[in-house]
């Protein structure tokens, strides 16, 4: 059992007595901390939430706004031991500078990345520096509170009560009153993060105050049920406060923190050039996807890549400790970044600071909350849909060949919170249609649902469990039963693993499926030309009810082939380009299966084969194709070859509205 911290005064607050008392007894509106030190009878799925309760009324801070720091902070969660990539432990996520950092270089197994510097960059302004001295500083806080350093990092009452002591004496500093007026309290929120960026810090504060006028809920990776009632009624006078002049380059939405560093686009030799594609898009090629990555590398060691003309490319990297964003290409132009020619030239891809082992370090709220910022503004300035099909990891890039299948990524990986991203998006992933529907959303609870991954670590090796995005597949409605297998992934003929990075047997929230069959608590959905079985019991479901369209062979054809592209027709080539070669993936569409679409493209082209200050032109065929969803990663099917039906839906789940999408 942890120790549980009694309530002190700390000398911070002290002073603060005549200043308040006429305020206490008022202050938060909720009942006053009973004697911690006894038996209360508080449920033990409920002592965090006492602990907001005890150190607001200990600091006389409203609950609501020492709740909604910390959520911004780490969403209530403790990743208990584990700090995150600037040193930032517990709920209130409070930064120890005394300690070192987690290690930041991957191991032998992760991808590599080059960090050769190249050529001097093209660039307006570099991203600025994350910022020495951290206003939610652990050791001040140990000051503040009288309580050991260690205790803070440890202990979740503890850093409640230290994120308390930081806002109340940044309050005093502030000499604004201790009011239980939630807005009085904009400005000490504002300084929490410790970001020197006006901007930044103005949005950091305004997100605080919308999580407390909206509220939320949610149990969190300690198995701790937390509640912030909405208080819609409150609204801080805040400053008009912008960030300083932006670099002329930077395509950003204005509450973000935004920088610019230029990837080059320079002749290496008379073969070859780097390290992006000119463009001149949506004119000549519309923009259809945003693909999401992660770095597996620092972002120091990532801005030294961007600027060698002989590596890989994306348009935006995000910070993980506070969400910055820097941008290096246009978004006119094509990034190398996803392992596709033809993603590429339809995409934007957008980097973030972490690695795929050791999320709680490194996908920090802060970056989610930028990253769909970003994402949000660039879909609505390019009509990009809000769903799976269109914003989708580095992971879910199909292969545009056969031969490339095993060396396609797997990042941003099974911890990547979808379904929150996509609440923040404004997009949420829910059901559409009864729990019998014909088509279903994978979506389970990020926060209970821990399936078993390996190799976080070591290779072989259990990681500890954590809430994930990915459901595990097998070949019958078993748990014993062998995974489903990949011979495109591993031609070898080895079998799927619960590797953290093997995706030959998972499929992710969001991605939809049509189902091909049901068995108790077991729901099989057609996958990669197969029924691919998981565990979906009602009680705590892994996926959900959902409409959609589908697409299935036209009558008469036994199988259909499944491509990693959209190629245009033969007769669509110019003179002077090349017909590039048909390469139909290792799997079939067969007879009476049928894929979710979300989307219909006509094939196109786009030659890089010459270096020039002008694009290359973009080949456009008549020949369409459906996007569908075929396993972990997507695929293309000639229309031509398949029908597209909407099946039935059951009727929504109460409080859902079934609609298409």
């Amino acid at each position: 059992m942890r120790k549980r911290v009694a309530p002190r005064v700390s000398s911070a607050v002290r002073g603060h007595r005549r200043i308040i008392c006429v305020t206490a007894s008022a202050a938060l509106l909720v009942p006053l901390l009973m004697d911690r030190s006894a038996d209360t009878g508080t449920p033990a799925d409920q002592r965090l939430q006492d602990d907001y309760t005890a150190a607001a009324d200990e600091y006389h801070v409203p609950r609501s706004v020492l709740m909604g720091v910390s959520y911004l902070q780490s969403r209530w969660d403790s990743h208990p031991g584990t700090p995150s990539v600037v040193g930032g432990y517990g709920p209130m996520h409070l930064v120890d500078t005394r300690k070192s950092p987690p290690p930041q270089a991957p191991d032998a197994s992760a991808r590599p990345r080059a960090v050769a510097a190249g050529p001097p960059p093209s660039h307006d302004a570099t991203p600025p520096a994350q910022p020495a001295a951290q206003s939610a500083d652990l050791q001040r806080a140990a000051t503040l509170t009288g309580l050991p350093a260690a205790q803070l990092r440890t202990d979740d009452a503890a850093n409640v009560r230290g994120g308390a002591a930081l806002l109340a004496a940044t309050q005093r500093q502030l000499h604004k009153p201790f009011s239980a007026n939630p807005a009085d309290w904009w400005d000490a929120v504002a300084r929490f993060p410790g970001t020197s960026d006006p901007g930044a810090a103005a949005t950091y504060a305004n997100d605080v105050f919308d999580v407390i006028r909206r509220g939320a809920e949610r149990t969190t990776d300690a198995g701790q049920h937390v509640i912030l009632t909405a208080s819609p009624g409150v609204r801080p006078h805040a400053p008009a406060t912008q960030g300083g002049p932006r670099p002329k380059n930077v395509e950003c939405p204005p509450e973000l923190s935004c920088s610019w560093l230029g990837a080059p686009y320079v002749r290496i030799n008379d073969d070859r050039y780097g390290n992006h594609d000119l463009a001149d898009r949506p004119k000549d090629q519309r923009i259809d996807y945003i693909v999401i990555h992660d770095t597996e590398a620092p972002l120091a060691s990532m801005l030294l890549t961007i600027q060698d003309p002989e590596e890989a490319s994306w348009h935006y990297s995000i910070r993980s400790s506070d969400g910055h964003v820097t941008q290096h290409i246009k978004t006119k132009d094509a990034a190398w970044h996803s392992g596709s020619q033809f993603i590429n030239a339809r995409s934007i891809g957008v980097e973030h600071e972490g690695f795929l082992r050791h999320p709680d370090a490194w996908y920090t709220e802060q970056m989610y909350r930028s990253s769909a910022r970003l994402v949000r503004y660039l879909a609505k300035k390019y009509q990009v849909p809000l769903d799976r099909q269109h914003i989708f990891g580095h992971d879910n890039v199909p292969a545009p060949t056969e031969d490339s299948i095993p060396e396609m990524h797997d990042d941003p990986g099974p911890f990547w919170d979808w379904r929150h991203y996509f609440d923040l998006l404004g997009a949420p992933l829910r059901a559409t249609a009864g729990p019998n529907s014909d088509v279903v959303m994978i979506l389970p609870d990020y926060t209970q649902y821990k399936p078993r991954f390996t190799g976080c670590a070591k290779p072989g090796v259990p990681c500890a469990p954590h809430g994930s995005s990915a459901v595990r597949l097998h070949s019958q409605p078993a748990d014993d039963a062998p995974l489903i297998q990949d011979p495109g992934r591993r031609p070898d003929g080895q079998d799927s693993t619960e590797d953290v990075n093997d995706l030959g047997s998972r499929v992710s929230a969001g991605q939809t499926f049509a189902v091909a069959d049901r068995s108790g608590d077991w729901t099989a959905i057609w996958f990669q030309g197969h029924k691919a079985w998981f565990r979906n019991p009602k009680a705590h479901p892994t996926a959900v009810g959902a409409r959609g369209r589908v697409v299935t062979p036209k009558e008469g054809l036994k199988e259909i082939s499944v491509y990693g592209r959209a190629l245009p027709e033969e007769d669509a080539y110019p003179e002077g380009v090349d017909e590039q070669p048909e390469s139909p993936l290792p799997y079939s569409l067969r007879a009476g299966q049928r894929y979710v679409t979300q989307s219909r493209v006509l094939g196109t082209y786009v030659d890089r084969s010459s270096f020039g200050d002008a694009p290359a032109p973009v080949v456009k065929g008549q020949e369409a194709y459906y996007e569908i969803q075929f396993d972990h990663r997507l695929a293309y099917v000639r229309a031509s070859d398949v029908d597209v039906v909407n099946p039935p839906a059951a009727a929504a789940p109460p409080g859902h509205t079934a609609t298409a999408p």
